[in-house]
């Protein structure tokens, strides 16, 4: 099955009642704010979506995200590609106190005023969250892999405890 350029927004009331399901492509020039989080965006983003409603009849989108960026390593200041994939399921959130009645397993996605939700956003976000903390090459290929040790850390001395004279105080 060839992959298609996925809609900017859809409908997702209207698109679980169809039962649609996307198998399809984010441009890498479409993810800025991820490509301002990294070094770069080395590919598309690979990005399948399932509409559906669950028992309540609410709507649900879920999906599933990969891409490839360029990390600079934390430990060597080399860069280095990182592959990785994330999951996700959001509900359409029409109205701000509706947030609390969403069932747990579903994040919200915000509607505009078309009651469309934006998916390259939804995904985008996604893949932001995901990205490491603290970018590290594997430590077989980082060149600063050796003995991490700098110098020697003092043994703190040891002061008596301050609140030991409560233990007194009880009988």
């Amino acid at each position: 099955m060839q992959k298609v350029k996925l809609p900017r927004t859809v409908d997702p009331v209207r698109a679980a009642q169809k039962k649609l399901d996307y198998d399809g492509i984010i441009k890498a020039e479409l993810l800025e704010r991820l490509a301002e989080s990294t070094q770069s965006v080395t590919r598309d983003a690979n990005v399948t979506l399932s509409f559906d409603l669950d028992q309540r009849h609410v709507a649900f989108v879920r999906g599933r995200a990969d891409v490839e960026v360029v990390l600079t390593c934390q430990r060597c200041q080399e860069e280095f590609n990182h592959e990785y994939s994330v999951e996700f399921c959001y509900s359409p959130l029409f109205k701000p106190e509706e947030a609390d009645d969403l069932p747990e397993a579903y994040e919200p996605a915000d509607v505009d005023e078309n009651g469309e939700i934006n998916l390259i956003q939804i995904v985008e976000d996604e893949l932001i969250l995901e990205l490491p903390q603290v970018a590290m090459h594997d430590d077989a290929d980082c060149k600063a892999s050796g003995n991490m040790t700098f110098g020697e850390i003092p043994v703190a001395d040891e002061r008596p405890n301050p609140f030991a004279v409560l233990k007194n105080l009880s009988k």
